[in-house]
């Protein structure tokens, strides 16, 4: 069989630019890598029972302690329909409770349970083989560089946005 070199390459996983990115080579290669990191997130989530984004909520409460569910919504900057439902389902898992706040008994507080420090471990360990996988055949100093320029990526987006997390 002939080798059609004119055939598109699988763009999934090669550096080649379509042409209405090629004004953003950074910006598109970030979108890219982005997609492919939450896609691995999401499989090494998915043997913990976890769906992606739950984590960051599992993350959140571990942090922090019991919140009221709106604090959360703001916290997780997602619609409330999604996070009520992440929170049913981790409700269902064991992994979260929730309850009137005694404060204000309109407002509902969320916590995680004591049922969840196990999975606080998975969570942190697919983390860790997340930064390995992604990292791999980077140094220390390269890992140092990547992450500082990460952060400074982050304050342009964060500044253009006027959606800065808090430090």
């Amino acid at each position: 069989m002939k080798d059609d070199s004119t055939a598109p390459a699988d763009a999934g996983c090669v550096g080649g630019l379509p042409s209405a990115a090629l004004g953003g080579p950074v910006s598109h290669a970030v979108s890219r890598v982005a997609r492919l990191h939450r896609i691995t997130a999401g499989r090494m989530l998915k043997g913990l029972g976890l769906y992606p984004g739950q984590e960051f909520l599992m993350m959140h409460l571990w942090d922090t302690g019991a919140v009221r569910q709106s604090e959360l919504i703001k916290a997780m900057d997602l619609d409330p329909s999604t996070v009520t439902k992440m929170l049913q389902r981790l409700e269902q898992a064991g992994h979260v409770r929730r309850r009137p706040d005694p404060d204000d008994r309109r407002a509902v507080l969320v916590e995680a349970t004591d049922g969840s420090c196990a999975l606080h471990d998975e969570v942190r360990s697919a983390w860790t083989g997340l930064e390995e996988h992604t990292l791999a055949g980077l140094g220390p100093a390269e890992r140092a560089e990547l992450t500082r320029l990460l952060a400074k990526v982050e304050e342009n987006l964060c500044t253009e946005a006027g959606d800065c997390p808090a430090r």
